[in-house]
C-alpha cells in the first residue's frame, strides 16, 4: 500500500499514516510526491533523521522505518520511500498532544479505529483474549448443567459439585475461565457460553453458523436450503457415549449430509457410501472455523455454503497476527481462542498436535479427488474452499 506526502508534511500527519500501515499489513509513504502523483521532490534538510525521529517520538511503540532514496525521479527531484512492515506489537498509536490515537487503514484512507476494531487489534496481538470477556446477565443458570456434568464426568474424569452448590460451581467454572467476576457478580465468559451455554446466541449473537445450499456456482436469492444453526459447541452424550443432543459441529455435518448426495458401492457384501466431500476434512474445516474465528466481529456468523461445484467455510475476521497461509499448510500452530481449543481438544475435535490442515485436510482432499483445499484470506474474512471434483483452484 502506498501514500503520497510532500516533505513539508507535519510530523503527526506522517505518523498517522505509518500507524495505520503498521496496524494493517505494512505500507510505504513516498516523501516528495503530491497527492495526484506528481513529483515535487524533497527539500527538508536531514530528512532521514527527521523521519526517524517522527517514528521514535510520534509512534508508540516506537518503530524503525526502512528508508530508501529514488534519486532524480525527475530533473533534480528526489523521493524518499518510508516503509514499515506489519507491526509485531499491535496496536500502534499516534502520540500527539499527550494523547494516544489508534488509526487503521481502510481502502486508501487512514481513520481512527472504532472500539470494536481496537479490540480486534489487541486480540490479534495476543494482548487481549476476547473469549474471557464477561457476558452481563449470564449467571450460572445460563449454562447447560447437563453438558457440564457430562464434560467433567466422562471427558475430564472429575467430580462436579452438587446441583445446589452454587458457590462450588462458580468457583470451578471461574478456575476454568468459563466464568469471571464482573462488577461484583459472577457471570459467564464468552467462551463459557460458546462451549456450554443453554442458549449461546442470547448472549453472543455471533455464535452460530449460517448454512446455505445453492443450486448453482454463485450465491443466489433462490436457495435449496438456508438454516441458522444455533447451540453450544459441545454435544451432550448418553451414558453409553452416543450423542443425545448435537453440538454445532454435528449440526453442520448433518446439514451437509442432507444437502449432498453420496455415491455407493458394494464391498464384501456391504454398501459403502462415499460422500461428495470427506467427512474428516469437512469436520476439520468446521471445527477450525468455530474455535479460531474472531468472535469480536459482531453481527457475522460463520458461513457454510454448498455450491454445485464446491463447499466453502467462511470465518469472520482476519487470521491472527503472524499467522500465514503458508505457515498453516506447513503445520504452524496457533490459537486465537485458547479455552475453546483446550475444551474441544478434550472432546477429540481438535488435533492434539494442532496441525489439522497439514495432517488431515490436505491429504484428505488429495486422497478423495486429487485436489487441495484453497485457503483464502481477505480483508475481513478467511475462507476454506473444497472442490467437489478434481479441478484446478
Amino acid at each position: 500500500m502506498l501514500e503520497f506526502k510532500r516533505d513539508d508534511v507535519r510530523n503527526h500527519d506522517l505518523a498517522k499514516e505509518l500507524v495505520a500501515f503498521l496496524n494493517l499489513g505494512g505500507g510505504a509513504v513516498l516523501m516528495g510526491v503530491d497527492d495526484d502523483g506528481g513529483i515535487a521532490g524533497t527539500s527538508r534538510e536531514r530528512l532521514e533523521e527527521w523521519v526517524t525521529e517522527v517514528c521514535r517520538a510520534k509512534v508508540t511503540p516506537p518503530v524503525i522505518p526502512l528508508l530508501s532514496w529514488a534519486r532524480n525521479v525527475e530533473a533534480d527531484k528526489d523521493v524518499l520511500a518510508v516503509r514499515v512492515t506489519q507491526g509485531p506489537d499491535k496496536p500502534y498509536a499516534l502520540f500527539h498532544n499527550n494523547r494516544k490515537t489508534y488509526y487503521i487503514r481502510v481502502g486508501s484512507t487512514s481513520r481512527e479505529a472504532s472500539r470494536e476494531e481496537l479490540e480486534r487489534l489487541f486480540q490479534a496481538s495476543g494482548r487481549l483474549r476476547y473469549g474471557l470477556k464477561p457476558t452481563p446477565g449470564a449467571g450460572l443458570d445460563a449454562f447447560d448443567r447437563r453438558r457440564l456434568r457430562d464434560y467433567f464426568a466422562r471427558i475430564a474424569g472429575a467430580d462436579a459439585p452438587a446441583d445446589d452448590d452454587v458457590r462450588g460451581w462458580e468457583t470451578l467454572l471461574c478456575n476454568l475461565e468459563l466464568m469471571t467476576v464482573s462488577n461484583g457478580d459472577v457471570v459467564a465468559t464468552i467462551d463459557g457460553q460458546l462451549l456450554f451455554g443453554r442458549d449461546p446466541a442470547r448472549f453472543v449473537r455471533q455464535s452460530g453458523i449460517r448454512a446455505v445450499c445453492y443450486a448453482g456456482t454463485t450465491p443466489d436469492y433462490a436457495t435449496r436450503a438456508d438454516e441458522d444453526l444455533r447451540g453450544p459447541l459441545t454435544p451432550l452424550h448418553q451414558a453409553d457415549g452416543r450423542i443425545l443432543e448435537t453440538g454445532l459441529v454435528e449440526q453442520a455435518w448433518d446439514f451437509m449430509r442432507r444437502n449432498t448426495k453420496p455415491s455407493a458401492r458394494i464391498e464384501q457384501g456391504r454398501r459403502i457410501d462415499r460422500w461428495e466431500y470427506p467427512e474428516v476434512v469437512l469436520r476439520e474445516a468446521i471445527v477450525n472455523a468455530l474455535v479460531h474465528r474472531d468472535y469480536s466481529v459482531a453481527g457475522a456468523d460463520i458461513l457454510l455454503a454448498i455450491y454445485a461445484d464446491r463447499v466453502e467455510v467462511e470465518s469472520p475476521g482476519r487470521l491472527p497476527n503472524t499467522v500465514t497461509i503458508a505457515g498453516m499448510r506447513s503445520g504452524m500452530r496457533y490459537a486465537r481462542n485458547q479455552t475453546l481449543v483446550n475444551v474441544m481438544r478434550d472432546y477429540g475435535y481438535v488435533d492434539a498436535r494442532g496441525m489439522g490442515v497439514r495432517n488431515k485436510m490436505i491429504p484428505g482432499m488429495r486422497e478423495h479427488n486429487g485436489t487441495e483445499p484453497a485457503l483464502i484470506e481477505e480483508e475481513s474474512r478467511f475462507i476454506v474452499r473444497l472442490w467437489k471434483t478434481g479441478q484446478a483452484t
